[in-house]
């Protein structure tokens, strides 16, 4: 796996920390994500990895105990089928085993709409819920 020399030792220390099932996945989703985001602010919030544009969460993954979850905050709004409702605003997720089960072509999809769709997680409390953001092109 390439890992850009550039991503916070957070997320490097994240990667490091997986067990053998899920590193598979998480280093392909982090590739994946890494390649159509690359202008995005990433970090680890809420204890994993997590890709932001101007301060709004946009997609993430995580360890689950049977699986990784791959969120996308905004996924719940998106025209490409395949994520399934996550909570109570507009996630949506995606839950992978191994890593043959990641289509990358509608990775890329929801990469590039986590970037055209999105609802203003940032602002949730001053503006007492979700409110559509224009896409940042």
């Amino acid at each position: 796996m390439l890992i850009s020399m550039t991503l916070p030792a957070d997320i490097l220390g994240y990667q490091n920390s997986l067990d053998g099932m899920a590193r598979p996945i998480c280093d392909r989703l982090l590739e994946l994500i890494e390649a159509a985001l690359p202008d995005a602010e990433r970090k680890v919030w809420h204890a994993h990895p997590v890709w932001f544009f101007d301060g709004n969460p946009v997609v993430g993954y995580d360890r689950l105990k049977h699986s990784v979850r791959l969120l996308f905050w905004s996924g719940q709004s998106f025209s490409t089928p395949g994520l399934h409702p996550e909570g109570s605003f507009k996630a949506a997720e995606i839950r992978l085993t191994d890593v043959a089960q990641i289509d990358e072509g509608l990775v890329a999809k929801w990469l590039a709409e986590s970037r055209e769709v999105q609802w203003n997680y940032r602002d949730i409390r001053r503006n007492r819920g979700l409110e559509p953001l224009e896409g940042l092109g």
